[in-house]
């Protein structure tokens, strides 16, 4: 029996990601994986794979599926690497980076979101992921340094913390700004961090 939503996920990797220049073999096989339906409400299922953000519940929302594919190649994974995600949210961001990294550890301070995700990636066998409900703009420090660091809300300005917990060599994705944001990539080098401005973009707030 045929996976449902099967073809909906191959149109949206051919006409939403592929088609707006998103090249990584790793994150399109990704994208094509992992079942988007299963991270939204049971009610917003038919829209799973729409081109748009969805409500996830608790004021927050599951990226516009292209964002994701966009920011995780922007990370420039090579597969096994340690990254920590700043926003587990519905756990489908996590998902993608579990795809391709040798371990994720995702921060969620809403602790009902942290269950819902936990309980999903779980039960779609997702060993590599380490869950933490807190403060996400805290980082986890016990596991610094991170090859990649992922973040799926807005901040205000760069986490400090954030950069500190990055390895050198490493690279983050981050949202900056309030009214006006823009996705930011962060390179370590040895002897201090390097900014670019990527495209404009809307997160919720950074909590």
């Amino acid at each position: 029996m045929a996976e449902p939503y099967a073809n909906e996920r191959r149109v949206m990797v051919e006409s939403q990601i592929r088609a707006r220049g998103v090249r990584d073999k790793q994150v399109l096989a990704a994208m094509a994986k992992v079942p988007r339906h299963l991270f939204v409400p049971e009610d917003l299922r038919r829209h799973a794979y729409a081109d748009e953000p969805l409500p996830i519940g608790q004021g927050q929302t599951i990226s516009q599926p292209y964002i994701v594919a966009y920011m995780t190649e922007a990370l420039g994974l090579k597969g096994g690497e340690k990254v920590l995600e700043v926003g587990t949210g519905s756990g489908y961001q996590t998902a993608v980076l579990a795809e391709i990294a040798g371990s994720v550890w995702t921060v969620e301070i809403v602790e009902a979101l942290a269950r819902r995700a936990r309980a999903i990636l779980d039960g779609l066998g997702y060993a590599n992921v380490h869950f933490r409900v807190g403060d996400g703009s805290a980082g986890w420090s016990e596991e610094a340094p991170f090859d990649a660091v992922m973040v799926t809300a807005a901040a205000a300005r760069i986490p400090g913390t954030l950069e500190d917990q990055l390895a050198v060599g490493g690279r983050m994705v981050v949202p900056v700004g309030t009214d006006a944001q823009e996705l930011q990539l962060v390179r370590r080098g040895k002897t201090g961090f390097q900014r670019q401005s990527l495209l404009a973009v809307r997160f919720v707030p950074l909590v």
